[in-house]
């Protein structure tokens, strides 16, 4: 697999489950509980007995979710992970020749550090995306912010200790990809065959990720002089701070008046998310479409904003980020 592509995926998905499964019986039911509740990737760790054949059976029911193998020791297991279809390995520490065995192979390969040497140790093989682990335990944010300055082209995947209290803050912080744990697939769980409970998990992580706020109602005005003079009523009624730019007038924050229409019959609806990227990901899986042409990026290639097609009650969908 590209490389980038690999981190892409990663990125847009957001959380990769860490699962463990003794019973290869369960891969399925466990990939469709986790697919319904908006995870499309999965770290099937070699802990547990018979992971290369849970990885055999998620990739070939599932082919657009992103499987790989997890505490990939020997290159054996690796070996063993590559033959069942893992689009990447994953390793609790960094063994030279696994991971040069996998990247020979043709395979990423994560391994964890949890020091400034074994990151160096990492770029000294041609690795540069590292799992961070065990993250919490081993100094958690404050810990990447800190490494990221002298070792600017590291991207870290924290994993230990990530649950759906810390996840957001770790997911926010430009130099982290995703967030890997197990608090979405408990063990009791599993063993209880709970899919419908996981199911919940997942979505539940999901919207706390993605974070969706309204965050303003664009009306669209007949013409500037309609704007201008709804802003005046805002002012005067509420105190709403005038903001006048090209094409609007904001009124406060959460409201824009259009100077003239634009998309959407009456206007449109700003929804706030922290990544705009993985909320289009998302958001596609849930059967949106957006219109691309409206699509704005940052200098270094963020999305900023996008427009669904659909309107909603006569107004257009505005995706931004907050």
């Amino acid at each position: 697999m590209d490389f980038e592509k690999y981190i892409e995926r990663l990125s847009c998905t957001g959380i990769i489950p860490v699962i463990k499964l003794e019973d290869e019986e369960d891969a399925l039911p466990l990939a469709e509980a986790l697919r319904a509740g908006g995870i499309y990737a999965a770290e099937v760790t070699f802990r547990a007995a018979g992971a290369d054949r849970v990885i055999a059976r998620m990739v070939k029911a599932f082919p657009d979710m992103l499987v790989g193998a997890g505490t990939v020791l020997t290159v054996e297991q690796a070996d063993a992970a590559i033959a069942a279809g893992a689009q990447f390995c994953v390793a609790p520490g960094l063994n030279p020749a696994v991971a040069k065995h996998c990247l020979e192979k043709g395979v990423p390969f994560t391994p964890g550090v949890s020091s400034g040497s074994e990151i160096e140790s990492a770029l000294s093989i041609g690795i540069d995306f590292v799992k961070f682990f065990p993250a919490e335990q081993a100094g958690g944010l404050a810990y990447i912010k800190a490494v990221s300055a002298p070792y600017s082209s590291v991207r870290f995947m924290p994993t230990g200790g990530i649950n759906e209290k810390n996840m957001r803050d770790y997911l926010a912080f430009g130099k982290v990809v995703c967030c890997g744990g197990s608090w979405i697939v408990p063990d009791k769980l599993i063993k209880a065959k709970a899919w419908g409970e996981i199911t919940s998990l997942c979505r539940d992580a999901v919207d706390k990720m993605l974070d969706f706020s309204v965050v303003h109602v664009g009306v669209n005005c007949e013409n500037e002089k309609s704007a201008k003079s709804g802003a005046a009523f805002f002012e005067k009624a509420f105190s709403f701070k005038k903001d006048e730019r090209s094409a609007s007038i904001f009124a406060g924050s959460g409201v824009e008046l259009m100077k003239t229409p634009y998309l959407g019959r009456n206007g449109h609806i700003a929804v706030g998310t922290p990544n705009v990227k993985r909320a289009m990901f998302q958001l596609e899986k849930r059967g949106a479409a957006f219109d691309l042409s409206t699509l704005r990026t940052a200098p270094n290639g963020e999305i900023l904003s996008v427009y669904l097609k659909e309107e909603v009650c006569g107004f257009a969908v505005h995706i931004v980020k907050k």
